[in-house]
């Protein structure tokens, strides 16, 4: 009996040892290349689906070996959804380890001052983020606007422009714009007389929003929102050509006469009174220029074409202005 048993016995164990070995080995043995891959892990996938982009991928072989490795490393129901940068050559261990860190890349997207609602729905969506049609949905959407705290219809100038870190698991439609708005209060709130000023937030918005689109040198803003200021107090219509361009759907790129005599909530060509709301959304500086606006008799202002103006007191001297640097050109 003890012969008859010694041969099923080492057949067991010489098994057992190739079992331990072939794990053992895929264990230690990273995958193969270098640099990284990108690998993203959608929510709710399970621990075989994790396994099959990790393979498709080229890091590691998605076998029975791959299961018991998950199970006896107790991280069965620790693996992370989102996106991550995983290093070629690193063992499996080192893989699922990196998963259940939750360790997933930072994306920095910089969203310049002076865009619409529009255009930054279309940054977002190039990248992946958002849904454009969602995304701008949501800015009309007047449940949404009041749980954030804003009273206003649109959200069109309250999605302060910056640079914003995402993480592509934790990014959609409404935590983007719920992002961008809390930066906005957060930026209102450090700003000086805004409490104290005749215009409420919302009035004040619109005029910065106005002082973006109509400055090209940062250093003019301050000066132009004067202008403005000095326009509105003497009833005078802003005659801002912005204004008119936000309020024309889809518009062409070439204003006309017929544009500049349109009733629209923006024209300020027809209006003698700020535009129903932002026409953009504007940074901290035309925040603060149309906030602390410098001294000036200043009511007209008319492009060099170098990103400059030339400013004016009375229509003849704006009109000279005209001659020189626009109608000559």
């Amino acid at each position: 009996m003890r012969r008859l048993l010694i041969v099923p016995i080492l057949v067991l164990f010489v098994t057992l040892g190739g079992v331990g070995l072939w794990y053992w080995s895929y264990l230690v043995t990273p995958a193969p290349g270098h640099g990284e891959v990108v690998i993203s892990i959608p929510r709710g996938t399970g621990v075989r689906g994790i396994g099959d982009l990790l393979a498709a991928h080229g890091v590691l072989d998605n076998d029975i070996r791959y299961l018991a490795l998950v199970y006896f490393s107790g991280l069965r129901t620790k693996l992370k959804a989102g996106e991550y940068s995983i290093p070629l050559g690193i063992t499996p261990p080192d893989v699922l380890e990196l998963l259940a860190s939750g360790r997933t890349l930072r994306h920095h997207i910089t969203i310049p001052e002076g865009l619409t609602a529009g255009q930054i729905a279309a940054v977002f969506a190039q990248g992946g983020w958002v849904r454009q049609d969602r995304f701008l949905a949501l800015i009309e959407d007047g449940a949404f606007i009041h749980q954030l705290g804003i009273e206003a219809r649109s959200l069109e100038g309250y999605l302060f422009p910056e640079t914003y870190t995402l993480i592509r698991s934790e990014a959609d439609e409404a935590a983007v714009i719920r992002m961008m708005v809390a930066r906005f209060q957060q930026i209102w709130q450090t700003l000086e007389g805004a409490e104290r000023h005749e215009l409420n937030r919302h009035q004040l918005l619109t005029l910065a929003s106005i002082v973006e689109k109509e400055t090209g040198t940062a250093a003019e803003r301050p000066l132009i929102a004067r202008v403005f200021y000095n326009r509105l107090a003497k009833k005078m219509r802003l005659q801002s050509d912005p204004t008119v361009i936000y309020g024309i759907p889809d518009f062409n790129g070439k204003l006309t006469r017929a544009d500049l005599q349109r009733e629209t909530p923006y024209n300020t060509y027809v209006i003698p009174a700020l535009p129903s709301g932002p026409i953009c959304n504007p940074g901290r500086a035309a925040l603060e220029a149309v906030l602390h606006p410098v001294e000036s008799d200043a009511l007209y202002f008319v492009s060099k074409n170098d990103g400059t103006h030339i400013f004016s007191v009375d229509l003849a001297g704006h009109n000279r202005a005209v001659q020189q640097y626009q109608r000559a050109r």
